[in-house]
């Protein structure tokens, strides 16, 4: 039987953001707001940890009035939300980099390079088809930070923060089979699917980063043992850190492959404010 709360002491909670924290209008619900400001009160350590690129999540913390860490690139980059500081980087190597546009480029595949870590951020491209509007309406929202080069193989002469692609979930799949395939050990390789909207986000990273282990990182810095941590989310590219954690619960909308492994605990949708549940049941508000 699940524990009302948990016999062990939470002292470090982990919120993945797009489908978890915020409902699948974008919002922050009241009731999660509370929720978080509550256990904040009782010394419990909050840490946001998204995919979201770390421009794109500032701007979203900065809107919700969020005063919380920030790890972005699920993983990749930790930054200081107001001061810009760079706390943890984790880079894809340069030659790594240019072996994956020229895989995206044989795949005719959609992709932007993610790049100035040190910076608010940019997403470097050599062109969208028009076929794929989901990415250009994205690249139309942040376009202050979209930049055009003639050739992105010879813009890269350092090691960017990431490589993304968007498609739909079958071309992905395949796209993700060819690049694992050729770069095995020395990238780390995230999907964060849409079914509904037949969409998946691919992102490759350098080959120490993930939303797990940049956690673990974060937790050893602030003396947190993996025990003490507990970690929500809602999609594969949350697996990591939700199998890092010692409590690890998965929002009632996650992605239905997610729900049959054994060892996370599941709470109700990021539209019933899951996070809230979870955070009651389990802690304690």
């Amino acid at each position: 039987m699940v524990p009302c709360i948990l016999d062990m002491a939470v002292h470090l909670l982990a919120l993945d953001i797009d489908g978890t924290l915020l409902n699948s209008r974008g919002e922050l619900t009241e009731r999660n707001r509370t929720a978080i400001a509550s256990v904040r009160s009782r010394g419990i350590e909050v840490v946001l940890v998204t995919g979201r690129r770390f421009a794109s999540a500032r701007i979203l913390l900065r809107e919700l009035d969020l005063d919380l860490p920030l790890v972005s690139h699920n993983g990749a980059l930790t930054k200081e939300v107001e001061t810009l500081a760079t706390l943890d980087f984790h880079p894809l190597e340069e030659e790594v980099a240019r072996e994956v546009i020229d895989l995206g480029r044989e795949a005719t595949a959609d992709m932007i390079c993610c790049d100035d870590p040190h910076g608010l951020g940019t997403m470097v491209i050599e062109g969208i088809s028009s076929e794929n509007k989901v990415l250009q309406g994205y690249l139309a929202r942040y376009r202050d930070a979209v930049v055009e080069v003639e050739d992105l193989r010879a813009y890269l002469d350092h090691a960017p923060i990431q490589m993304m692609f968007s498609g739909s979930c079958r071309s992905m799949d395949q796209l993700t089979d060819r690049l694992e395939a050729a770069l095995g050990e020395r990238a780390r390789i995230f999907q964060t699917r849409y079914r509904t909207h037949d969409l998946t986000i691919l992102d490759v990273l350098g080959a120490t980063a993930s939303k797990g282990q940049t956690l673990a990182a974060y937790a050893a810095r602030l003396g947190i043992s993996r025990e003490e941590v507990m970690a929500i989310g809602d999609n594969h590219n949350d697996l990591s850190m939700l199998q890092y954690a010692g409590f690890g619960v998965l929002m009632g909308n996650a992605d239905p492959e997610l729900t049959r492994i054994e060892g996370l605990y599941q709470t109700a949708s990021n539209d019933e404010d899951g996070v809230a549940i979870a955070m009651d049941r389990w802690i304690g508000l």
